[in-house]
């Protein structure tokens, strides 16, 4: 991220979203920003926080994948949430700090993904040595065991200064540390050969793995404890008794049991938690949809009566304040913020007047229409007739769509969007199905492989269903 500019960061955005430019260009400055703001003096760089975002616009025009495809290339700890999902202190639904307890999990599955796969090469090779001792007989396991007790001891001695050395054996010298070891490690090596040359996969081990116990704990239904986020599990665990357990398993399945045993080992859990934290305080992306629904209109009675309240529970997140999560406090200061809402039933400056402040940029995204839908179906990288056109391949049916066909599909589906309920871009999914439901349910047993997609076939397959208005309310 730190080699790309603003407009090659829209240029990226511009592989996926069609349209919304000035939507991108907000984000591409706010995600700049964040790369100037760690290049200041660290007294200036506290100051410095991020200018929050609200993005405006009907359904369907690419809000939130806007924000998505921005947090995945800057490979930013991202999470979505629904504003309606929150109530206010006092009323039966989500504390508005999980959404920070989210996205630190978010965090923590991604930092520690990366580590595991930093050691993963010298978890395999432990856990290929593990496996070895399991395949060698009792007798000759003895031998070598001594031996490698010998060998670390040994090396401890000649002034390493209290180096470690890796060790994968038991935790007291065996009683006669210098029988023979050639034949065992004659044996050895051909367990080796024959494990790499697959000739073991089907022989049966039996193996010993640890369980850690856990109390059983009795939950009320509907308790909302799901937010707690205490893992009485993690906090017990060192005064609960290790269980082992014995299984017979074939060998593949005994590798991969013990090199996700020497991972976990090898993984440094500390280092992982504080470097999500890091990550999530300097770069963290929350992503507020439906913030319209919030918004108190004037005279609110019933149910609106809890919406001010949850957008007084969301500004002190959004403000920066410090959010207490398994792992450890977080601060929000520096997360950067992005609301959407499409504002249809009410408007920005329904928001109390202290949120409003608190996104000081305001984007309004534009409707999708036909010449966007053309677009949409074939421009992206992502594009709907791409994918359809691979699916279709793999039962060796070749898909031709014509521009004339395109054309078609995306007059349609301005025309149901138009007609009924505007759902924008995702019109174009539904339209799709439908266009080619016949043909992905058949594709087996066809015997023309070579299929064109034109204007008549789209007609002949949907414009039946888009002339009757009742019907396409409920089929498109």
């Amino acid at each position: 991220m730190e080699d790309l500019t603003p407009r090659q960061i829209v240029e990226e955005l511009d592989r996926y979203i069609i349209g919304q430019k000035d939507a991108k260009r907000a984000v591409a400055v706010a995600l700049r920003n964040r790369w100037r703001r760690r290049r200041l003096d660290p007294e200036l760089r506290e100051e410095v926080s991020p200018k929050n975002i609200i993005m405006i616009g009907p359904t369907g025009v690419g809000k939130t994948e806007i924000a998505r495809r921005l947090a995945r290339m800057a490979k930013s700890p991202f999470v979505k949430v629904e504003a309606t999902k929150y109530t206010e202190v006092g009323y039966v639904g989500r504390d508005v700090e999980s959404m920070i307890r989210d996205l630190v999990a978010n965090a923590m599955n991604t930092v520690e993904a990366e580590h595991r796969k930093d050691v993963e090469t010298r978890a395999k090779d432990r856990a290929l040595e593990r496996l070895l001792d399991a395949l060698l007989p009792n007798s000759e396991r003895e031998i070598l065991e001594a031996s490698r007790w010998e060998k670390t001891e040994r090396l401890a001695g000649e002034g390493n200064g209290g180096q470690r050395f890796d060790y994968i054996g038991p935790e007291t010298p065996p009683q006669d540390p210098s029988p023979p070891v050639s034949g065992a490690r004659n044996t050895r090596e051909k367990l080796r050969e024959l494990l790499f040359a697959g000739k073991l996969d089907d022989r049966e081990l039996e193996i010993e793995t640890t369980l850690q116990a856990s109390p059983v704990i009795g939950v009320i239904p509907g308790a909302g404890l799901e937010d707690l986020d205490i893992n009485l599990k993690e906090m017990l665990g060192n005064f609960l008794p290790e269980k082992k357990k014995l299984q017979k398993v074939k060998v593949p399945e005994a590798l991969k049991l013990f090199v996700e045993e020497e991972t976990a080992k090898l993984v440094d859990k500390d280092k992982v938690v504080l470097e999500a934290i890091e990550r999530v305080e300097e770069s963290g992306i929350v992503f507020v949809d439906e913030l319209d629904k919030v918004a108190s209109r004037s005279q609110a009675h019933g149910a609106d009566v809890s919406r001010e309240g949850v957008q007084r529970d969301i500004l002190p997140i959004v403000e920066g304040s410090t959010v207490p999560t398994k792992y450890g406090p977080v601060r929000t200061d520096h997360i950067l913020f992005i609301a959407a809402g499409a504002f249809h039933m009410s408007k920005p400056s329904d928001l109390i007047p202290e949120l409003q402040g608190r996104f000081p940029i305001r984007v309004e995204l534009e409707a999708l229409g036909e010449e966007e839908f053309v677009r949409i179906l074939t421009e992206p990288e992502n594009a709907l007739i791409r994918q359809y056109t691979e699916l279709l391949a793999t039962e060796g049916i070749t898909l031709d769509f014509t521009p004339e066909g395109i054309q078609e599909v995306a007059r349609l589906a301005a025309q149901v969007n138009g007609r009924t309920e505007n759902i924008g871009a995702r019109r174009l999914h539904t339209i799709m199905e439908r266009l080619l439901e016949e043909i992905s349910f058949d594709a087996p047993d066809l015997e023309d492989k070579e299929i064109l997609i034109d204007a008549a076939y789209v007609r002949d397959r949907l414009a039946g269903v888009v002339q009757d208005e009742d019907y396409s309310r409920y089929i498109l």
